[in-house]
């Protein structure tokens, strides 16, 4: 890999489009110990350690806080990056937060506060019925999603991918209802402990983290009514702000889908809470011209540094 030439190409791009700085997002949601088959989309530490490496070789990587105000004086720097994680895994905590520190770099976590108690996410309550129960099939039909194969490794992945992308549009209830039942299935937790404590929110924030707010329990907003959706972002930023002593002024939108995840009625949620912005993941880099409460942040599929600095490249061209 030619770092010259990464960051060559960039200030090209920075010349090119001069009084538009542009700032690159990358979203991340945990870090793994080790590669697992059923968490393909995350990186394991290793990964994680060499984009890491190479966003502090080859770009200049800001806070949010940093980026929005450079981007408001209109002194974005050249290959300006920023890092973020979703959700608020205690691995931010634990893997990521020594790697960051080590090589001086700024991230934002957007926790959602009712996890932070010591409960697991629905999601990983899926994934943990999907690697443990027993190989033979998994009949949701009461639920309105069918039978699904548990035989093999691949048909226990694909069917996590089919069975979280189903229940995040179910209503609150029932997807708690469906989480209560493959509870039921499994047994007796043994994957308590994935999320962040409180001490741990304290920790990041002290070490340079900022902490922002993706709502309380995780809920697609639009799969909400107009109170219980402010209630979830309201209530996100007063628990956060008990825990860390300071404001919270960045949100997160679970999912974060334009125009299907959130609309119109929760970008104006958001501004009337408090928050100064708000953050998607939509494709693409942020300019002045952006939404300040509809900003784009990606998630970093590639698997080699080359494709990955291309990646933030390419996102950093095309604004």
């Amino acid at each position: 890999m030619n770092e010259h030439i990464i960051r060559s190409t960039g200030n090209a791009i920075a010349r090119l489009t001069r009084g538009n700085g542009r700032v690159a997002i990358v979203n991340y949601h945990r870090v793994l110990a080790a590669p697992s088959p059923f968490l393909r989309s995350e990186p394991d530490i290793g990964i994680f350690t060499w984009q890491m490496e190479l966003l502090a070789r080859c770009f200049n990587v800001l806070s949010l806080r940093e980026a929005l105000a450079a981007i408001d004086s209109g002194r974005v720097p050249p290959r300006a990056v920023c890092i973020t994680f979703d959700d608020g895994y205690r691995s931010v905590h634990d893997l990521a937060l020594p790697v960051l520190r080590r090589l001086g770099l700024p991230a934002t976590v957007f926790v959602s506060s009712g996890y932070v108690d010591g409960r697991n996410m629905w999601n990983d309550r899926i994934v943990e019925a999907v690697e443990t129960l027993p190989a033979e099939e998994l009949d949701l039909a009461e639920f309105g999603l069918g039978v699904y194969s548990l035989r093999t490794i691949p048909e226990r992945t694909a069917t996590l991918g089919s069975l979280t992308e189903a229940s995040k549009y179910l209503p609150p209830q029932e997807r708690s209802r469906l989480v209560g039942r493959l509870q039921t299935l499994v047994g007796e937790r043994s994957s308590e402990g994935l999320m962040l404590t409180p001490e741990m929110v304290v920790n990041l924030d002290r070490n340079g983290i900022e902490i922002g707010a993706h709502t309380v329990t995780h809920p697609i907003l639009t799969s909400l009514d107009d109170a219980s959706a402010m209630q979830e972002i309201r209530d996100s930023k007063r628990e956060l702000e008990a825990i860390v002593g300071k404001p919270v002024t960045l949100f997160a939108y679970p999912n974060g889908k334009v125009g299907k995840d959130f609309d119109q009625r929760h970008v104006a949620m958001v501004r009337e809470a408090g928050f100064q912005a708000g953050f998607t993941t939509a494709v693409g880099a942020i300019t002045r011209h952006h939404d300040r409460y509809q900003l784009a942040r990606s998630r970093p599929w590639d698997e080699t540094p080359m494709r990955f600095a291309l990646r933030l490249l390419q996102w950093l061209a095309r604004g």
